[in-house]
């Protein structure tokens, strides 16, 4: 009914009209923040991996900033300051009492911004040096009990060359809290050095209030109806995704990762959103049915599901916070070598369709109804994971400094492999991140090969049998 609907008016109205009182919470609303306050069902989950493996940083949420032109660092110093007295999250700490985590607000204080100035190195030696600090910086674990679960450094390259670090825990953050630091820290920035007051609305509520109100309202009916819902989707899949390994996979998930590059030219771009816009899907949905076939063809499975993130704030009050909000689905596929393209693309419409309109159960309790005993060799319930970002990561403008985000190396792996693009120039480009625990960099070479040359299949054949399409690449053939 999605794409049924043409105006955001109508949309609003079929919602509504489609959806059960069970299935949309009710209004967010203030409550108090004194003494110990509930964590919401992610940051349980995150919480209790943090006490299994206390320094493991595979949980750091990194972000570098390109400064380039004259920075004030006092105007800085302030700016941080000022977001985390904005946002509880980022002064939020996490203990247990009674056998239960709890998280405690604590009043706003003095920020400290240090400065590591590489200025007097040799031109050559500042990049290395500081690509040293990034990575050192990001694999430095927090203390969720100790706080705070934000870190900032500011690296000075040269007089009109800086670089800010960033680092938050994922359990007061996610990559939409990552958009809103960055414009905020841009607006205060701005406000701070011309003297003028920040052009930021109050916030209407806290993180708080949703992990409250999330405890309040999943519980009972409404919970039941969602976890009916994904035990039927769930039943009966595999155990797990087999793909040929390398390795052989050790008893207990490392998260030691790397990524290697995927680019899928434009041209390529252009015929795979022409083909889901006539098939009524989105260019999310044709991504994931031809990385569902590719994960088929590798594992000899035509039963696949791959994990995908969803912003998870579906009410207009959480879209200005930072905090943890994303959820994760769970998303299946019946992965028939007789049948079309276009009809794998249909059916990954309808679940995905029907995944969106039960996406409030909290990943932590599907796990907990429909896996609950725990292989600490791998994920539960999926191994793969598909991301398409659509965050924009142009250039901020100040008056006299521009910021601009830089890529960085990741070293984690969370699953066995996770593709996640996002849309830059016309063109798809991204990663795929494995794990080297059992992966090969070549391996994974080899299967974005693959990956490339089934998506140019498709484009051009999307009526061709699943098991008649092409994966070997030229050299290979």
């Amino acid at each position: 009914s999605l794409f049924e609907a043409p105006t955001v008016a109508a949309l609003a109205e079929r919602i509504l009209a489609l959806t059960p009182a069970l299935r949309v919470p009710p209004p967010l609303t203030r409550t108090s923040h004194e003494g110990l306050l509930p964590l919401s069902f992610a940051q349980q989950r995150l919480w209790l991996l943090d006490q299994l493996q206390p320094e493991d940083a595979s949980y750091n949420l990194p972000t570098a900033l390109q400064l380039s032109g004259h920075v004030d660092v006092e105007a800085l110093r302030r700016t941080f300051e000022a977001l985390v007295a904005r946002h509880e999250s980022l002064r939020t700490t996490f203990e247990q009492h009674q056998g239960q985590p709890s998280q405690r607000i604590h009043a706003p204080r003095d920020w400290t911004l240090p400065l590591v100035d590489l200025s007097a190195l040799p031109a050559e030696q500042r990049q290395e040096a500081a690509r040293r600090l990034a990575d050192e910086e990001m694999r430095r674990p927090f203390h969720l009990d100790r706080g705070p679960l934000l870190r900032s450094t500011l690296v000075r390259l040269d007089e009109a060359d800086h670089l800010l670090l960033v680092t938050m825990h994922h359990i007061v953050s996610d990559g939409w809290s990552m958009g809103v630091l960055v414009r905020e820290v841009a607006a205060f920035y701005e406000a701070f050095t011309t003297g003028t007051t920040p052009a930021l609305a109050p916030l209407p509520v806290q993180y708080a209030d949703f992990a409250t109100r999330q405890r309040q309202w999943l519980q009972g009916e409404t919970l039941d109806a969602q976890i009916d819902y994904w035990k039927r989707q769930l039943s009966g899949a595999p155990a797990a995704l087999e793909l040929p390994t390398d390795h052989p996979r050790p008893p207990v998930q490392s998260h030691r990762g790397a990524t290697v590059e995927v680019r899928i030219p434009a041209q390529l771009v252009e015929t795979l959103k022409a083909l889901a816009q006539h098939e009524g899907a989105t260019p999310f949905m044709a991504l994931l049915a031809a990385f569902q076939v590719l994960l088929s063809r590798y594992s000899a499975q035509d039963d696949v599901s791959v994990g995908s993130p969803i912003a998870g704030r579906t009410q207009a009050e959480t879209e200005g916070l930072i905090g943890f909000f994303i959820n994760t689905l769970v998303l299946r596929a019946q992965v028939e070598p007789k049948a079309t393209f276009r009809e794998l693309l249909a059916q990954v419409r309808g679940t995905t369709l029907a995944a969106y309109e039960h996406q409030h159960l909290p990943f932590e309790k599907l796990v907990e109804a429909v896996q609950p005993t725990r292989d600490l060799s791998r994920s539960p319930l999926f191994q793969a994971m598909f991301v398409l970002q659509n965050m924009p990561t142009e250039a901020l403008r100040l008056p006299g400094l521009s910021f601009q985000a830089l890529p960085l190396e990741a070293h984690f792996a969370k699953f066995d492999l996770s593709l996640g693009l996002r849309e830059n120039r016309g063109e798809w480009i991204g990663t795929l991140e494995y794990a080297t625990d059992l992966f090969e960099a070549s391996t994974i070479q080899r299967m974005a090969g693959h990956f490339g040359v089934l998506l140019e299949a498709i484009a051009s054949k999307p009526d061709s049998r699943l098991m008649d399409l092409p994966l070997l690449t030229s050299p290979e053939r």
